[in-house]
């Protein structure tokens, strides 16, 4: 028999494992015949035992089962959901928007013990799935998707407050509240200082959405410089690496983590190529830091920093010479827009599993170029110049990575003193902030609409934003020692290399 009709995902998924035609195949060495429901399907042992716990237990454990060329899955998984699971395993991306698919692919991601699937999964939670999801996953015991779909739900709760309180149990309502939803951080732009000065203005701040204002989260360490240095966010540690202090624009060698549940800053060691106005994206355990300059020099050099063995490695040089480069993640891909006066936007895909680089799509557009970008879903938007150099009405133009697909928004966005390019997305959400103003607008399909106005950040000059999660109940203050000093955590070996003012 067939495999279901109308099953939502790509219609070209390997069409041949519906088939009962298998003749040639069953007797293959290394493939096995899988019944699920009424459709059956030929699948390879390895893919099956690489990326499903419940095969690979089952191929290592010597029940006859496990010797067997056909295997009949009884209860627990549905054909819908076995297919999602096999074009998941294959690397393919399906697009899952009906309520059945959704919850036969949580059941047989729960079932058959497939990560990959619960990746996917938790990669697409968007505000039209996540309460479904999170049901759904608390159901089968999905840990990692039901964490997800919690923590989606405690940023967007605003706007799914009356769906959550009408759909899901309130145990689940209950517990997305015990969580802490991403915080709009924002940074001044600093040199490193003295010790002995005490500098006011070298302070990290969090928007207080309550109550509409800026407040103090941290200092930021005496020898840390946030002027043309790399700013990320890891698992939630916030990282500011590298940068320059004098006038000679000397490079910062050091690099410092903040830790939002401790309140303490950790030095770490700078990358092996001194560099600064370079890119650093964190991404799955690593921080990458693309392209910058040094000596004056714009440079190539690219390499990431593994945190748990504290140490950079090389990786391969950026397709070309880029400072400043805009970066953004979507749908655990990283892509980073290499642009090109005066009309030409690259984005380029780092893949870190294969070390290289590959371009997704070129943008051209008559005097006018990518300066930012921000992921939302599986969009990336683009906001760039208007004609002759216009920097206060913007444009922004989306790209769709599943389909390939450029859509230009409509009109124009004011950027006042550059700040579309401090534009952060949580949930359905994009913050941006200057001085004079915080504007938080809401993502529609046909543009960006304003929303919520809120006082500006205390200090002028240029910012770095980030999103971090903070403690319940505020801010942290680090421990202090008996002499009634922040607790000293950093690395004994990368002392020497802070810089002396």
């Amino acid at each position: 028999m067939e495999v279901p009709e109308g099953l939502g995902v790509n219609q070209d998924i390997h069409a041949e494992n519906a088939s009962l035609d298998l003749e040639d195949r069953e007797h293959q060495a290394g493939w096995l015949r899988v019944r699920v429901e009424e459709s059956w399907f030929a699948v390879e042992r390895a893919l099956l035992a690489r990326h499903s716990a419940y095969f690979c237990a089952l191929f290592q454990s010597g029940m006859t089962e496990s010797q067997q060329d056909e295997l009949y899955l009884r209860g627990g998984v549905h054909a819908r959901g076995f297919l999602i699971a096999l074009a998941v395993c294959r690397g393919e991306v399906p697009t899952l928007r009906d309520p059945d698919e959704l919850v036969e692919a949580v059941e047989c991601a729960a079932f058959l013990q497939v990560a990959c699937l619960v990746r996917h999964l938790c990669d697409i939670i968007d505000s039209d799935n996540c309460l479904l999801l999170y049901q759904a996953a608390s159901i089968f015991g999905v840990h990692a998707l039901f964490h997800s779909a919690a923590l989606f739900l405690c940023d967007a709760f605003d706007d799914l407050k009356e769906a959550a309180e009408n759909t899901i149990p309130e145990d689940l309502l209950q517990y997305s509240q015990t969580l802490s939803p991403a915080a709009y951080i924002a940074i001044g732009t600093h040199s490193p200082s003295v010790e002995l000065l005490h500098d006011s203005f070298r302070i990290v701040c969090y928007l207080d959405e309550r109550e509409g204002e800026w407040k103090h989260l941290t200092n930021l360490p005496t020898f840390c410089s946030t002027s043309m240095a790399g700013v990320a966010v890891l698992d939630n540690r916030l990282y500011i690496v590298g940068g320059v202090y004098g006038y000679g624009k000397d490079t910062v060698d050091s690099s410092f983590c903040y830790n939002p549940d401790t309140g303490v800053w950790t030095t770490l060691p700078g990358p092996q190529q001194p560099r600064y106005d370079f890119t650093l994206l964190g991404h799955e355990g690593k921080l990458y830091a693309i392209g910058g300059e040094f000596q004056k020099q714009i440079i190539s050099q690219a390499e990431s920093y593994d945190t748990v063995k504290a140490e950079w490695t090389f990786i391969h040089h950026a397709p070309r010479p880029i400072a400043s480069a805009a970066c953004a993640v979507a749908r655990r891909r990283m892509f980073v827009c290499f642009w090109k006066p005066p009309d030409t936007t690259d984005i380029y895909e780092y893949i870190p599993a294969n070390d290289e680089w590959k371009l997704a799509t070129t943008l051209i557009r008559s005097q006018s170029y990518g300066h930012c970008m921000v992921a939302h879903r599986d969009n990336l938007y683009v906001m760039r110049n208007g004609p002759c150099d216009d920097f206060l009405r913007c444009l922004i133009d989306c790209y769709n990575i599943t389909t390939a697909q450029w859509t230009a928004l409509p009109g124009h966005y004011i950027n006042s003193k550059g700040a579309l390019f401090t534009a952060m997305v949580r949930g359905d959400s994009v913050f941006t902030v200057k001085h004079m103003l915080t504007l938080q607008y809401i993502v529609a399909e046909d543009g960006w609409k304003p929303r919520r106005q809120m006082k500006g950040f205390p200090k002028s000059g240029s910012l770095w934003t980030c999103l971090l999660r903070l403690p319940k109940t505020g801010p942290a203050i680090p421990q202090l020692d008996a002499e009634g000093k922040e607790e000293d955590m950093s690395l004994p070996d990368t002392v020497d290399a802070v810089p002396q003012l």
